[in-house]
């Protein structure tokens, strides 16, 4: 594994671990100092604040002069679904590729065990994969599958072909539907150079938590996509049946009832989930 690659994935286990440390405190509560956590986490303080500095970005974490890290209030959240609440992505546009940055085994961790509901000890296939459309870097992605569900699982299907499919055709895992959030963020150093972007550049964080047929949760994602390359175009069905008085942000005081299918795209192609 390369150094860039290697930093990249060191600062997503930091990340993991400050986000837990996040969920077991409420907004406003304290976090340890850089040189408690570098210490607990054995990472240089360099490697720490890039992955500080990415949750503050992101509204997880808020930084005061003088006094420390804090955990950030809460987020206002938009829900977006459609009339019958079912959405449907496209089939992804160009050729998509992936190149694999870490392919392993590990205990899932209190934090991805409740989104996966399984043991923290339980262990999961842990991949890191650089996906490429058309020989262009776009994406980052995380994933975390229970190890049980996939035995087996083959660097080559990881980096060609649609994961989905080969879940269902080799391992008899047939996915069903998923939650999906998306957020804004930055690309760190490490990141930046994978993604061929100048550091800091605009981003979107995806995260995505998949189930299957049986009602299990067998995927939990996380992925950094460019932001000058991908975005996200919402259709908004808007009727008059609804007499709520609710305001939803981009659209007039006064438009009632609506629902949303949502689609991803990559500039000037449309973009789906594999």
């Amino acid at each position: 594994m390369d150094g860039e690659s290697s930093g990249v994935l060191k600062r997503d286990r930091v990340r993991e671990f400050l986000l837990e440390l996040v969920e077991s405190r409420r907004p406003g509560d304290a976090i340890p100092s850089e040189r408690t956590l570098c210490g607990r986490l054995g990472v240089s303080r360099p490697t720490l604040r890039a992955a500080v500095d990415e949750l503050v970005a992101t509204g997880v974490l808020v930084r005061e002069h003088g006094r420390g890290m804090f955990v950030a209030p809460e987020k206002i959240t938009q829900e977006m679904v459609s009339d019958d609440h079912s959405l449907a992505l496209p089939q992804a546009a160009g050729t998509w590729t992936s190149r694999l940055l870490e392919f392993t085994t590990l205990p899932a961790g209190a934090r991805v065990g409740r989104r996966l509901r399984i043991s923290p000890a339980a262990e999961i296939t842990y991949v890191a994969r650089l996906r490429i459309v058309d020989e262009a870097p776009m994406a980052i992605e995380y994933l975390h599958i229970p190890a049980k569900l996939v035995p087996g699982l083959t660097a080559e299907e990881l980096e060609g072909g649609d994961l989905y499919e080969h879940l269902r055709t080799q391992h008899g895992v047939h996915v069903r539907d998923a939650t999906q959030s998306i957020e804004p963020t930055v690309t760190s150093e490490a990141e930046s150079r994978l993604l061929d972007v100048p550091v800091l550049s605009p981003a979107f964080l995806f995260e995505r938590l998949t189930t299957d047929t049986s009602g299990r949760n067998v995927e939990y994602v996380h992925s950094v996509y460019r932001g000058d390359r991908y975005r996200i175009v919402s259709r908004l069905t808007l009727g008059a049946a609804s007499t709520t008085d609710a305001h939803h942000p981009g659209m007039p005081p006064d438009a009632a009832g609506f629902g949303a299918a949502v689609r991803s795209m990559t500039r000037g192609d449309v973009h789906g989930v594999d």
